[in-house]
């Protein structure tokens, strides 16, 4: 039997589900295509924008007015968030490789879709973690001006599988990995 090197599996909540397991469009493709596990919405951002600055007009005047009542503002960071597409996915590697999630070249063109963050890695240890058994999200954010839908089955962004290098003298570090999304437990 041949050793597992790297691949995709359906997590357990999403069998059963028709989750496609990625694969690459063309011969020569570096990127394995990823599809959304569920029908999702994307907001527009500038939906979001104008519901923070509706919410706090009202605030805001009454602060012009000296009014001491007025309730606190809304806080920005709970609504410019972006949205979390499940995949129904998790990926198993070797331990000195990751998964680079990045953007379809096409979203951002047609859809005015983005990964806020650029590019999303999944590290070996994410595999079958404790918290959530390793199911990949895709962070997507809409600066379009009208509400995006995904369609369940729909590609929304692509797995690459990279080698990285370590330093000399890097022993790795020591928390163990619980969860999804800064669970590695380091903070700066």
């Amino acid at each position: 039997m041949q050793e597992r090197k790297r691949g995709f599996e359906v997590v357990s909540a999403y069998e059963g589900h028709a989750i496609q397991l990625p694969k690459r469009a063309t011969h020569h493709a570096a990127g394995y295509d990823i599809e959304a596990a569920e029908t999702v919405v994307l907001p527009t951002f500038w939906k979001q924008v104008f519901k923070y600055v509706a919410m706090n007009l009202k605030q805001w005047i009454y602060a012009s007015k000296g009014d001491s009542e007025r309730k606190e503002a809304v806080d920005v960071t709970q609504l410019l968030k972006p949205t979390l597409v499940p995949t129904g996915l998790k990926a198993y590697m070797q331990e000195d490789e990751y998964l680079q999630i990045v953007n379809r070249s096409s979203n951002p063109l047609k859809r005015f879709l983005v990964l806020p963050n650029g590019i999303g890695i999944i590290d070996a240890d994410y595999y079958n973690n404790e918290g959530n058994e390793g199911h990949i999200y895709v962070q997507m954010l809409n600066f379009g001006l009208l509400d995006q839908q995904i369609e369940k089955g729909e590609r929304i962004a692509q797995g690459i599988f990279t080698p990285f290098l370590k330093v000399d003298g890097d022993e790795g570090g020591s928390n163990e990995r619980s969860g999804g999304f800064g669970s590695s437990g380091v903070s700066n």
